[in-house]
């Protein structure tokens, strides 16, 4: 069955004038950041036909003159398609919002062609940057992608970045976890994306568990929320130990059934006088070898003996297996190296190949 992006115009494809929300001339006519790239992208590398759905109020009276839409109109679809971008289909609705027509979005009486069987329409979008688009697309049976700041809810995706657009579409199923894990001795938020840039917000109370676990958002590159408040005023334990268990359980989540990753990682990292060596394999079943040893009680203000119980405890909840191997004079050196090692380890094994959907496992499993 055919797949479908409906497309809006203006304020998705076009910047929408605040002023008279009409691109009725060249001074008002500019596109909306990376459209016309991910567009592009998304129309010769994705099964998507483009249909453009627009209502354009009043088109062809005093109020809105054809000869003040048509040459925008043409130009924008000039653009695009240099690049290659050609719509199947483009239904512009001429009616007033007051006259209540079906074929006004978010009616659908321009697109009943759409509903005859040809097309997988639980599997094809609706993508504009209002509340109708939305509407739209429930009345379709499609999904939605809203562009803008304020998100009415209701849509598979809600972004301002046809980036993020494009790799939605590549990459439909959204690898993020939140987990809010609390007891008597911790109180903790983690809020995960496998698919991020490696923005972080982390705070444990710790300042030098604060800037590993900024290495492994860093260079896995992951989004990676850490809010911790822990009984400090004991000993560091329950807040390391209670860290690890929950950011575990995060991956677990956002890792879902494990489709398409490479399921293995491993990273052989140098670090001035420190070589570490970790390897991770997210096979659903917890193990840690750890072959490291530290001089000194304390790095920072994090306990040493701390380090593998982290780890331990990652490996428990995520149900992966972990191998931890590291030498070298310099502690602080050993440890953030590790935990760098650990990032990039990470980073290869959650890859997802486009390619291939299927499970990692001959057991169909994981």
């Amino acid at each position: 069955m055919k797949k479908a992006l409906f497309i809006d115009r203006d304020g998705t494809i076009l910047i929408e004038p605040k002023t008279d929300f009409q691109v009725d001339s060249f001074e008002k006519f500019a596109f909306v950041p990376k459209s016309i790239s991910n567009m592009a992208r998304i129309f010769h590398e994705l099964d998507y036909e483009f249909v453009m759905v627009t209502n354009q109020d009043g088109l062809g009276t005093d109020s809105y003159p054809e000869d003040t839409f048509w040459p925008y109109q043409n130009k924008m679809l000039e653009v695009l398609e240099s690049e290659g971008i050609k719509f199947d289909e483009i239904l512009i609705d001429r009616s007033f919002e007051h006259e209540g027509l079906e074929t006004r979005k978010p009616g659908i009486g321009m697109m009943k062609s759409y509903l005859a069987g040809e097309y997988d329409l639980a599997n094809s979008y609706v993508i504009g940057d209002r509340a109708t688009d939305i509407k739209l697309a429930q009345n379709l049976g499609a999904k939605a992608i809203f562009i803008g700041h304020e998100n009415p809810g209701g849509a598979a995706l809600s972004t301002t970045s046809w980036d993020e657009i494009y790799t939605f579409l590549t990459r439909p199923t959204l690898r993020r976890a939140t987990v809010q894990r609390s007891t008597s001795e911790t109180d903790i938020r983690i809020e995960l994306n496998l698919d991020g840039t490696g923005q972080m917000d982390i705070h444990t109370g710790l300042g030098f568990f604060d800037h590993m676990l900024e290495q492994v958002a860093k260079h896995a590159k992951l989004d990676l929320t850490i809010h911790v408040k822990g009984d400090l005023h004991i000993d560091e334990h329950h807040t390391i130990e209670d860290t690890g268990l929950a950011m575990g359980e995060a991956f677990l989540q956002a890792l879902g059934d494990k489709r398409g990753i490479s399921r293995y990682g491993f990273f052989l990292l140098p670090m001035d006088d420190v070589l570490a060596q970790v390897a991770i394999d997210f096979s659903g079943r917890p193990w840690t070898v750890w072959d490291g040893a530290f001089r000194r009680e304390k790095v920072g203000d994090m306990p040493t003996e701390m380090f593998y119980h982290f780890f331990k405890s990652f490996s428990d909840t995520s149900k992966a297996n972990l191998n931890v191997k590291v030498s070298g004079e310099n502690e602080h050196h050993k440890i953030e190296a590790i935990f760098k090692a650990f990032a990039r380890s990470i980073r290869m094994a959650v890859a997802r190949d486009l390619t291939d959907n299927t499970i990692p496992s001959t057991k169909g499993i994981l």
